[in-house]
C-alpha cells in the first residue's frame, strides 16, 4: 500500500472496523468547487471505483468544475449543480432561486443513493445547511464527510483537524476510507483526447530546448495569489534565451497581456484549450511555473514539474502532488502568511490590501526554483 503514515494513523482514530458502512450499491459524491479542488479528489473516487467496482459512482459538481471528469473511467454520471446563486445566506430567502434545489432534491431521491459522501470542510455555517440540505433530502442512509463539531448530519465522520494539518488530498482519501475503500495511488487523474493531444503537438513540436509554461492567473476565486504581471514578464524575457516560453490560462488570467509583454518571446495559447487541451498542452512542457490555481494541479495530473508560488493561500493543503524532485514552492515567508485557509476557518481568502506576501516574491527568487528543478531532472 501507499498509504501514508499519517492517513493511517488517521484512520485508526476515526473509524474502528464495526463502524465501517456496508459496501456501497449506488454512491453519491459531493464536490462543488473549483477545477483543482475537484481533481484533487480523483484519487479518493479511483479508491471508491476500484473498492467497488459493480456500484453506481456519480458526482455531483460544478457546471465549471465538471469538464475535469469529461471520459473518466472515475464516473458513472456527473451532475451538475450552479451552487454561486446560494453563496451567502440572504440567497436562500430569494424564492426564486429555490427552482433548482428543488430539482435537484427531487433527482437525487429518484436514485436512491444508498451513500453520500461529501468531500467538504464545513467551515462556514451557511455552508453546512446547504451541504445538509443537499444530502438529507437524497435519503440516503450512510453520509460520510469530514466533521469540524458542525457535522450533525453526517453518521459516518472523519475528524476534521483543519486546514493545512493534511493535504487536502489526503483528506478525500480519509473520506474514502471511511466508506470501505482501499487507497493504493495519491496521483490526480485527468483524461485526455486523442484530438487533444494531437492539437498540443501541433502547437509545440518537439525541440532540443525545454518547454516551460507560465500561467500568470490564479482562478477566478481570489485575485490577492496573483504574482506581477510585470516580474512574470521579466522572468518570461530571461528564461526565452535558452527556452521555448509559452503561456497559458484564460482570458481573465491576464494571458494577452502578459503575452503583449514578451512579444516574439513566447508562443501565446491563452485562451485556446480546453481543461483537457491544457493538460495535453503541459504533458508536453518540461515545466510550469505559476500561483496556486488549479492549472498547478491540472499539471500535476499530467506529471509536469511544477514551480509553485505561494502566498495567502495554504501550500500545506494545496501543494500539488508531485516527487520533491519535481516541485519547488516559492515563498516569501512572511509572518502573516498564509491568512487563508488555516485552523478550522477560511481566514481572509482576499488577502490584505497590500497583499505583502506575493509581492515580496523576487523574480531571481523564482528563477533560482526553476534552476533547481532543472538540475535535479538532468541528474
Amino acid at each position: 500500500s501507499m498509504l501514508t503514515p499519517g492517513i493511517r494513523h488517521h484512520r485508526e482514530r476515526s473509524m474502528t472496523p464495526s463502524e465501517t458502512p456496508s459496501p456501497p450499491r449506488c454512491i453519491l459524491a459531493i464536490k462543488l468547487a473549483d477545477i483543482g479542488d475537484l481533481l484533487l479528489t480523483t484519487p479518493a473516487l479511483r479508491a471508491l471505483k476500484h473498492s467497488f467496482p459493480k456500484a453506481r459512482l456519480d458526482v455531483l459538481t460544478t457546471p465549471n468544475s465538471a469538464h475535469v471528469l469529461h471520459n473518466s473511467p472515475l464516473v458513472d454520471n456527473i451532475l451538475l449543480f450552479d451552487k454561486h446563486p446560494f453563496d451567502r445566506p440572504g440567497d436562500l430567502l430569494r424564492f426564486v432561486r429555490w427552482g433548482s434545489m428543488i430539482r435537484l432534491a427531487r433527482q437525487l431521491r429518484a436514485v436512491r443513493y444508498d451513500t453520500v459522501i461529501l468531500f467538504h470542510h464545513l467551515s462556514l455555517k451557511f455552508g453546512v445547511i446547504k451541504h445538509a440540505m443537499l444530502i438529507l433530502s437524497s435519503g440516503a442512509p450512510i453520509r460520510i464527510g469530514l466533521d469540524n463539531g458542525r457535522g450533525w448530519f453526517l453518521n459516518h465522520k472523519v475528524p476534521d483537524d483543519g486546514f493545512g494539518v493534511r493535504h487536502e488530498l489526503d483528506y478525500g482519501l480519509e473520506i474514502a476510507i471511511a466508506a470501505g475503500a482501499s487507497v493504493a495511488s495519491r496521483q490526480p487523474e485527468i483524461v485526455i483526447s486523442d484530438t487533444d493531444r494531437e492539437q498540443a503537438a501541433s502547437w509545440l513540436p518537439s525541440i532540443d530546448r525545454p518547454t516551460i509554461a507560465l500561467h500568470p492567473g490564479s482562478g477566478g476565486y481570489s485575485m490577492a495569489r496573483r504574482w506581477d504581471l510585470e516580474k512574470f514578464a521579466r522572468m518570461g524575457q530571461q528564461l526565452a534565451q535558452q527556452s521555448r516560453v509559452i503561456v497559458v490560462g484564460a482570458p481573465v488570467d491576464g494571458v494577452q497581456e502578459l503575452a503583449a509583454q514578451l512579444g516574439s518571446n513566447c508562443i501565446n495559447l491563452g485562451g485556446k484549450t480546453s481543461i483537457s487541451g491544457l493538460a495535453a498542452v503541459l504533458a508536453r512542457c518540461d515545466l510550469l511555473v505559476g500561483a496556486d490555481s488549479g492549472v498547478l494541479h491540472i499539471a500535476s495530473a499530467v506529471c509536469t514539474p511544477v514551480v509553485a508560488l505561494f502566498g495567502p493561500t495554504n501550500h500545506c493543503a494545496w501543494a500539488p502532488i508531485l516527487p520533491p524532485e519535481k516541485l519547488a514552492i516559492v515563498r516569501a515567508n512572511s509572518a502573516c502568511s498564509p491568512c487563508a485557509y488555516h485552523e478550522l476557518g477560511l481566514g481572509t481568502p482576499n488577502g490584505c490590501p497590500e497583499r505583502t506576501c506575493m509581492a515580496m516574491i523576487t523574480v531571481e527568487q523564482v528563477l533560482d526554483a526553476i534552476g533547481q528543478i532543472e538540475t535535479q531532472s538532468t541528474n
